[in-house]
């Protein structure tokens, strides 16, 4: 990356990172220096005005009519989006957020799927939208979540940007990238995994699909000590279960 490259040629200080695009192993020389107090780890549903009204929306999906066309760029959210809903038409939309929304009464979509991280740090008002159940629509692992890059060796600025850090949420995605790590996932893998730290115990839920939506896996696992070795024991019990075979098919 160039503002990684940026980084170790001391051109900057830092790198802020939106941490689901962030890959578990970094270059040399950089470290992931602290991660900041989680927003929302939700992806949420916005909907066409023209749908009918959703009075009583609780997560579900089945209000979508028939073939309704859904918005989205993600092959986890298609996947999800599938398995859930066969009958839907999947398309990409891609842009800005500002584009995604034009797009979606522009080119006819009944919903677009977004992270509510972003539309909450941009403020975006006026639209219907609806956070989808974690327990089923499973965010990516670190959506949400912010990785601020320093240079390992500049011990100064690390010592700064740990009064930025907020423990529980560091936790929980040192577990949630474990998870990809010992997968050997990417980030066009569709795979779901959020934790929550509860006191000293962590709670790991994670899940695997087919692109098409057609099979999926999922496990929960609880625990204390190093997230990174939950997160581990969360991928492992997906492998019993068949997730490399499920992945590589």
């Amino acid at each position: 990356l160039e503002i990684e490259a940026a980084l170790l040629n001391s051109d900057i200080d830092f790198a802020v990172h939106s941490l689901k695009d962030l890959p578990p192993d970094m270059p040399d020389g950089l470290t992931l220096a602290c991660v900041p107090l989680r927003e929302s780890p939700a992806d949420c549903l916005i909907l066409n005005p023209t749908l009918p009204e959703d009075e009583g929306f609780k997560g579900e999906l089945s209000f979508l009519p028939l073939g309704a066309k859904v918005g989205t760029s993600s092959l986890r959210r298609r996947a999800m989006l599938l398995n859930l809903r066969p009958d839907l038409q999947i398309e990409d939309v891609r842009g800005n957020i500002d584009t995604r929304l034009r797009k979606l009464q522009d080119e006819n979509f009944a919903a677009i799927v977004l992270a509510r991280a972003g539309l909450t740090r941009l403020e975006v008002e006026g639209i219907r939208s609806h956070n989808l159940p974690e327990s089923w629509f499973v965010p990516a692992p670190g959506q949400g979540a912010l990785a601020i890059q320093s240079r390992t060796n500049d011990l100064d600025t690390r010592s700064i940007l740990l009064a930025l850090q907020d423990e529980a949420t560091r936790s929980a995605v040192e577990a949630e990238r474990a998870v990809v790590a010992e997968l050997n996932a990417g980030c066009s893998t569709p795979l779901g995994a959020i934790a929550r730290a509860y006191g000293d115990t962590l709670s790991l839920h994670a899940t695997v699909l087919t692109p098409d939506g057609k099979q999926r896996i999922a496990v929960s696992v609880q625990g204390s000590g190093a997230p990174s070795l939950i997160g581990q024991r969360a991928a492992r019990s997906l492998i019993e279960k068949g997730a490399n075979e499920l992945l590589n098919n």
